[in-house]
């Protein structure tokens, strides 16, 4: 492969903390998390773009211009597809050569669960976004439907904030909990009638929320509420994976400590407001 002088992704270990926002935010695979520090996988998954650049709360990431080998797109899908694990590893190829991890090179934020595919569930908040689920477009909304089982009312407890609800709430015991993002009650208006109904509703953001405290929080309400179920319903973008990871995480924890295995179902909302059958961006 040839190199040139372009513009590339340089990343300051020094202020590097590891937190692993700014692979969330990379689309081609190119960053990961080795040995606590981001680190560029391959020079070849970078576009150079700066996607990644406000994810970092610590600066520690700049554009520079040096020689790097040029950009190859195929290549960086296929690598963000095995790392993924949407095709076996070392089965797909760019200009005929196959694509294998790096050493030390894991999933979104390396040291986090990987249970179901849902990505990184440690973020800490990232504005300035510039993921495949901020792009700016727009959608095709659907038409609610004549509501079936009666007039649908408000969720009937407050608060509704992941962070603000007491694990041992009244309104949580024996109850099914329904863990959305914020994004999906103003996306979908069928939200209350389809998704929530007889639901407790708890509403987070894992872009702009610490999820270890979600994770923390979940496993609280599950090991002390006595909920009898729990279902995720994230958007499609790649953004709200971490909410699924969270709740997932939670449970893992939750029935480590308590041998209660409460049920989880993940539910996913396409940017239209529908129940997703296939995601835009992958699961």
């Amino acid at each position: 492969m040839s190199k040139q002088l372009r513009k590339i992704i340089e990343i300051d270990e020094e202020k590097c903390t590891g937190c692993g926002l700014c692979i969330i935010d990379c689309a081609e695979g190119a960053l990961a998390i080795v040995d606590g520090k981001a680190k560029i996988v391959k020079d070849s998954f970078c576009d150079g773009l700066g996607a990644c650049l406000g994810a970092c709360p610590e600066g520690a990431l700049n554009i520079v211009e040096r020689e790097a080998d040029d950009f190859d797109e195929d290549a960086a899908m296929a690598w963000v597809a095995e790392r993924d694990g949407k095709a076996p590893a070392g089965h797909h190829h760019s200009h005929g050569k196959p694509v294998h991890a790096p050493h030390g090179a894991g999933h979104p934020g390396h040291s986090g669960p990987h249970g179901h595919g849902h990505g990184h569930p440690h973020g800490h908040g990232g504005g300035g976004c510039a993921c495949a689920g901020s792009m700016a477009k727009q959608v095709k909304p659907i038409q609610a439907a004549v509501v079936s089982g009666g007039p649908v009312s408000g969720p009937g407890h407050w608060p509704l904030k992941i962070r603000l609800v007491p694990p041992t709430a009244d309104y949580l015991k024996g109850a099914d909990v329904l863990v959305a993002a914020d994004c999906a009650s103003a996306a979908s208006p069928i939200f209350h009638s389809e998704f929530a109904r007889g639901k407790v509703v708890l509403i987070g953001c894992p872009k702009f929320d610490d999820t270890d405290a979600y994770v923390q929080k979940i496993t609280d309400i599950l090991s002390t509420s006595g909920i009898k179920s729990i279902s995720v319903l994230r958007m499609e973008v790649p953004c709200c994976r971490g909410l699924s990871a969270s709740v997932f995480e939670a449970a893992k924890r939750a029935a480590a400590n308590t041998g209660n295995n409460t049920p989880v179902q993940e539910i996913i909302m396409t940017c239209g407001g529908a129940r997703a059958e296939q995601t835009l961006f992958g699961q």
